[in-house]
């Protein structure tokens, strides 16, 4: 009774389209949950992201559980995510998205998720890093740990809006640094961020993790802009 009262002065919306959750519902409403723009790119060899890195990075495999359209609803539950503080999105997504992925073989040989990482100044602004809360769901469903402080971002980058291809990737060339290389020799390390663009930001932390001995990369993000 108690949570009856509650949520009628503090409604649950869906993060996604804003309309009112049910009891059993969490973050997403199951409209959203099963009509969201899925890509299925988990389950297609050669799927968009994965073309992304084609002579740029050696990745074993990569994927995004949305596609992201201006104006659509993943841009408003990622924005959410971000800058909204609403961190339980990328919780619930990343529980979601590690269901699906285990229909795919490609992810059976994961040993650890790593989240892109903020630099200190950033995360401190922000408060968190979303990208931790993907991970953290993805572990949930994937039951593999996280490690959120071997790869480190040593340099605060400037946005990366607005920028081609190239400027990006100058942008964030080599800002990323490995804190305990010998932690990560011979895994299969699963990089997770939140949108994948131009691929740029993810490339330079793939780089630097396949310096490591016998190590192996694989991408997944929440969604996919395809600019």
């Amino acid at each position: 009774m108690l949570n009856d009262f509650i949520s009628l002065i503090y409604p649950k919306n869906c993060a996604s389209c804003g309309n009112g959750l049910f009891k059993h519902e969490e973050c997403l409403c199951t409209f959203c949950r099963y009509h969201l723009p899925k890509t299925n790119f988990h389950l297609q060899n050669g799927n968009p992201v994965e073309k992304l890195f084609w002579g740029r990075a050696d990745i074993v495999s990569a994927a995004a559980y949305y596609a992201f359209g201006k104006g659509g609803k993943v841009q408003h539950l990622i924005h959410q995510l971000k800058y909204n503080g609403k961190k339980e999105i990328g919780l619930t997504v990343g529980k979601l998205y590690g269901l699906e992925l285990k229909q795919s073989g490609k992810y059976e040989s994961i040993d650890m998720i790593i989240p892109v990482p903020l630099h200190e100044r950033k995360k401190k602004k922000r408060g968190y890093n979303q990208s931790e809360y993907f991970a953290e769901g993805l572990s949930k469903s994937l039951h593999v740990s996280t490690d959120t402080s071997t790869l480190i971002r040593a340099n605060e980058s400037e946005t990366q809006t607005k920028k081609s291809r190239f400027s990006r990737w100058q942008n964030v060339e080599s800002i990323f640094h490995i804190a305990e290389p010998e932690k990560l020799t011979k895994k299969h390390i699963l990089l997770v961020d939140d949108v994948v663009t131009t691929g740029s930001t993810l490339e330079a932390c793939a780089l630097t993790l396949l310096k490591i001995p016998d190590v192996k990369v694989s991408i997944a993000t929440i969604a996919f802009a395809n600019n």
